[in-house]
């Protein structure tokens, strides 16, 4: 009976010792990777449940610090393994400074949308700048740019309570990626067409005109949307940003969400652009990320709980759970971006 506990007792200490031995394998088998990402994607990547399908299934962590897309791929990027920017132009960017990177692939998008307030949004469609159906809100590229240009005020649209004329709020397009697309969307806008390098000298101070109205800028994304939900409608009227981010807020805080729901607004640009966020690996650590990042309960999650547009999920049967009135089943108007050299104009022109 003695040899038999004894012989129990040593099975059981190899048990443990091998489950210990596993764990601590496994806690060794994980990969660190770090890079710049966007501030538009901080909520998705601090996720727990992103984190925790990354960990376990991928063995895999992601280490970041936060910055402008424009920034990330045109500064150091010693001891980065990967980039997330907000678009493909900053891919080329990237490629015409460094090279090819190892890989690079897109992960999820969003259009670039315009947010304001109800009473805002209501003089614009009274004046014909924006139009109403089915609840979804557009505005009129043209028409927004032509008011902007004249310097018509927000009191001739009826908006007496406002101070100052009509502009959009946007972040540094030469460091943040929402600014740099809304720049190369108004410069579509300016061209008739698609901006390239044989029409957009002719733009430029008309461009550089309406930028400069707007005086102080942003560098994330993130933080001109905060700062437009915390500081009302006197003091950021209309900006510009991506559809994501609303959708991500009324998940996260949906208390907050429904106390403000009927004053937000969002409004689709005619045409919009599509902010492609491109994930790209500057080594073979930094490949580990794609794999990862594009599983399917990953990219289900990116659309469930931050808004991203991943292809993963019917859109027609799953608007519905943000809360968020005026969502578009479908983004059918997309213009394409400017190019590279293009927007490496542009963003020399309003620095």
């Amino acid at each position: 009976m003695k040899t038999k506990l004894i012989g129990l007792g040593i099975l059981a200490a190899v048990i443990v010792a091998a489950v210990a031995y596993v764990g601590i394998s496994r806690g060794q088998a994980v990969t660190e990777i770090n890079g710049y990402v966007g501030g538009e994607k901080i909520g998705f990547l601090e996720d727990e449940e992103v984190q925790e399908i990354l960990h376990d299934k991928y063995e895999l962590t992601v280490d970041y610090t936060k910055a402008g897309s424009i920034d990330m791929v045109s500064g150091d990027t010693e001891g980065r393994d990967f980039l997330f920017p907000s678009n493909q132009t900053a891919l080329e960017i990237y490629e015409q400074m460094h090279g090819k990177p190892v890989q690079s692939e897109i992960i999820f998008n969003t259009p670039i949308v315009l947010y304001t307030r109800s009473a805002v949004a209501e003089a614009l469609v009274s004046c014909g700048i924006a139009s109403e159906e089915n609840g979804v809100y557009s505005v009129d590229m043209v028409k927004l740019t032509e008011e902007v240009e004249k310097g018509t005020s927000w009191s001739e649209l009826g908006l007496t309570q406002l101070y100052g004329n009509i502009t959009v709020g946007t972040t540094d397009p030469t460091q943040s990626n929402s600014g740099n697309m809304f720049a190369g969307l108004v410069a579509n806008t300016l061209c008739g067409g698609v901006a390239d390098q044989n029409n957009i000298y002719e733009v430029l101070p008309r461009l550089q005109n309406i930028f400069q109205k707007l005086g102080y800028m942003e560098s994330s994304s993130s933080d001109l949307f905060d700062q437009f939900l915390k500081t009302g409608m006197g003091a950021k009227p209309l900006i510009a940003g991506y559809e994501s981010q609303l959708l991500e807020f009324a998940v996260e805080n949906p208390d907050t969400w429904s106390q403000i729901s009927n004053d937000i607004v969002m409004l689709y640009p005619t045409p919009t652009v599509w902010s492609s966020h491109v994930y790209i690996a500057l080594d073979e650590a930094g490949t580990e990320g794609i794999d990862a990042l594009l599983d399917e309960d990953v990219q289900k999650l990116a659309w469930e709980k931050h808004g991203f547009r991943t292809g993963v999920y019917d859109m027609s049967a799953d608007t519905g759970h943000f809360g968020v009135s005026g969502l578009k089943d479908e983004i059918t108007q997309i213009a394409p971006m400017p190019d590279a050299e293009t927007m490496d104009i542009i963003i020399e022109a309003l620095r």
